[in-house]
């Protein structure tokens, strides 16, 4: 079941970091590595996505492609795609919410991490809800929370989960790819444990949220793959 196109960012419009946020995270140093590391990632949250370039026309066949290797996609403009979970016939005008990032996340997905890619897509745990989360919609709001929870559109991140993540990206270029498919995980992990439905995605997502930032404050994670989460994929 897909839903409005309200579910596109406008979840957390109003959420912020006070929570983990302190002044003392305001002039921690970064070394050289994690200044580039940022910026890289930083300069990928400001591509927008352009149906028109042929580069992001073949990530989405691609996309498509990893995620029903079996059926050949009729075009990039196809009702097939709800399938997948999008809004309409036309997924670009969903990933406008988010910018071509959100496409490489799902596409990193279901790549690196296939066999959890399509366990969540298909729904093939637990006991599933008649109206389920809309799958392709729900990642491109998990790429928009990881964005704000880790304040990624501040020169620095200004609060704990954001500096240690900024840590681990230092480490790993890949981190906040990985960190994409470890929330969405955790997100269905979440989705289950609450018998939620449709109408809840956004107390679902909360959760998720409040989740990552526990175990991104923990002191003593120094790679991507030492959050507690990792395990999920």
């Amino acid at each position: 079941m897909v839903g409005p196109r309200a579910w596109i960012g406008g979840i957390f419009n109003r959420s912020s970091n006070k929570r983990f946020g302190s002044d003392k995270y305001l002039n921690y140093p970064l070394t050289p590595l994690q200044e580039q590391s940022l910026q890289r990632l930083q300069e990928r949250l400001g591509v927008p996505f352009d149906e028109s370039r042929l580069d992001h026309q073949e990530a989405l066949q691609a996309l498509w492609n990893a995620a029903f290797p079996n059926v050949k996609l009729k075009s990039l403009i196809s009702e097939q795609w709800k399938e997948m979970g999008w809004q309409g016939a036309n997924p670009s005008t969903d990933f406008r919410g988010c910018g071509f990032i959100s496409l490489e996340n799902l596409l990193y997905f279901a790549t690196r991490y296939p066999a959890c890619f399509h366990k969540l897509l298909y729904k093939q745990s637990g006991s599933r809800a008649t109206w389920e989360y809309p799958f392709a919609v729900a990642g491109i709001n998990i790429t928009f929370m990881l964005i704000q929870m880790l304040d990624l559109f501040s020169e620095k991140p200004k609060c704990l989960p954001g500096l240690n993540f900024v840590k681990l990206i230092g480490e790993d270029d890949e981190a906040f790819d990985i960190l994409y498919c470890i929330a969405f995980a955790m997100m269905d992990a979440q989705w289950l444990a609450m018998r939620a439905s449709y109408m809840e995605f956004k107390d679902v997502l909360q959760a998720t949220r409040t989740q990552l930032e526990r175990e991104l404050s923990l002191e003593d994670i120094q790679r991507i793959e030492e959050l507690p989460a990792f395990n999920l994929i």
